[in-house]
């Protein structure tokens, strides 16, 4: 099958979308389709290394883009889209992002036109023109017009937002499919008892994924033997003044950008990710896999796979600094992740990648049977 993967930017460094955009080309290679993907920028993707059947490897193609503002530049991206697909025969389009026309789309930041309407009517008013309102725009002419696309969310949540928002699509037009892990890759370390305990976050948003009240719940924990790791892209400078002034910066670490983040779930005791929003996210489920208890919230589509008090702790308000730090002060206890790495690691199963490229083949037929 000809397979086209639309994202606006691809550097899997970023994790996100972007990350599982390269994960799912690789691995529908791996199945013998021949997988294209068109992006406005591209950085280089590391070697993945492929099973010996795989025809070809993945193509990723730079589309051009000109404009002066983020929203021309995204118009331009969907001008270079529409002519890219006339020259070229897809047999399945799956957007990650909206775009005028696909087979499926997949937001992996929620719908558009949901992230809208929770701004204020001043700023709906200002974002009909920068490209938050012209996301919305085209996903509404893209959802509401004479042939939508099959549309994955990545979570319950996200679907209940898909209705909220479109209210006349139909029940069958829309699927439930949770992020999933490569658990041949992200596999059990063992348990990490020794006096030392390191929580770990990893986020390219620090604010919105919590890492300020993280810091301030560890300050209230005054235990010089718990660290905490950060990885990310985003500068840490105002996180780090903050840790300073806390008197917390030797044990905060700060680790920039990675590809592999799998050396660091390797010596982490729990993650910690009290996300504010995020549909569904993968790091969480790697961590699952691994056998790392979670700290995150009810915002995050991927708690929607976790009990509360058996793989982790769910905190029911993100904005709740006495939960979060209960919930830190409960993960410091080595029994209590003992018992909750053992029900992580049960949760394999169900967090499989294979499984999950079953499900999204199914709806890929569903919507060339269209």
């Amino acid at each position: 099958m000809r397979i086209a993967l639309i994202i606006l930017h691809l550097d899997p460094r970023r994790g996100g979308a972007e990350r599982y955009t390269v994960d799912l080309a690789y691995a529908l290679a791996g199945r013998g389709h021949a997988v294209t993907i068109l992006a406005s920028s591209i950085a280089n993707i590391p070697d993945v290394p492929q099973p010996s059947e795989t025809p070809q490897n993945p193509v990723s193609i730079k589309l051009h883009t000109r404009g002066m503002t983020r929203s021309a530049i995204y118009r331009s991206f969907l001008d270079s889209v529409d002519e890219h697909l006339k020259r070229n025969g897809y047999e399945i389009v799956h957007a990650m992002l909206p775009v005028r026309k696909c087979d499926v789309y997949h937001p992996h930041a929620g719908m558009a036109a949901d992230a809208l309407r929770r701004v204020s009517i001043f700023k709906r008013i200002q974002n009909v023109t920068n490209r938050r309102g012209v996301y919305a725009n085209i996903e509404t002419m893209l959802l509401e017009g004479k042939k939508p696309p099959t549309v994955i969310a990545l979570s319950d949540t996200v679907k209940k937002s898909i209705c909220a928002s479109y209210p006349d699509m139909k029940e069958e037009q829309i699927a439930t499919l949770h992020n999933a892990v490569d658990l041949e890759k992200f596999f059990p370390h063992p348990t990490h008892l020794a006096g030392h305990t390191n929580a770990l976050m990893v986020a390219q948003d620090f604010e919105r994924k919590g890492l300020d009240p993280t810091i301030r719940a560890m300050a209230q924990l005054p235990d010089a033997s718990f660290t905490l790791t950060v990885v990310g892209k985003q500068d840490p400078s105002d996180y780090k003044k903050l840790a300073r002034e806390l008197k917390m910066g030797a044990r905060v670490r700060f680790e920039g950008a990675m590809h592999d983040v799998r050396m660091f779930f390797n010596t982490a005791d729990f993650f910690v990710l009290p996300t504010r929003h995020d549909p569904c996210s993968l790091v969480v489920l790697e961590s699952l896999a691994m056998g790392v208890p979670v700290i995150t919230t009810v915002c995050n589509g991927a708690s929607e796979l976790m009990k509360d008090g058996e793989h982790g702790y769910i905190l029911k308000d993100p904005t709740d600094a006495s939960a979060l730090r209960d919930a830190i002060r409960k993960m410091l206890e080595p029994h209590i992740r003992i018992k909750m790495r053992d029900a992580c690691l049960a949760l394999r199963p169900q967090l499989s990648y294979a499984k999950h490229l079953d499900r999204l083949m199914a709806f890929y037929d569903h919507a060339r049977s269209q």
